[in-house]
């Protein structure tokens, strides 16, 4: 089931390029909030990298915090 899922995440974000920055990855989660978005960044539940004072976030990692969020529920 989760490859299954992995891959409706994948071509659910087919327009966004393979890194992103902070506001598209609020918008591939639904739209959530700036403070919120820094926080999953900086507690790592997200993985990203900083480039001078730019987030870098692989589209990937994105899908797989939704994957592990989903294991959750």
């Amino acid at each position: 089931m989760s490859e299954n899922v992995k891959e409706n995440y994948s071509i659910m974000f087919t327009n966004y390029p393979d890194i992103v920055n902070i506001e598209q990855m609020r918008k591939m989660l639904g739209g959530i909030g700036v403070t919120l978005a820094y926080k999953l960044l900086k507690q790592g539940k997200i993985k990203s990298m900083k480039i001078g004072r730019e987030y870098k976030i692989p589209k990937s990692c994105i899908i797989q915090y939704l994957l592990d969020e989903q294991i959750d529920l």
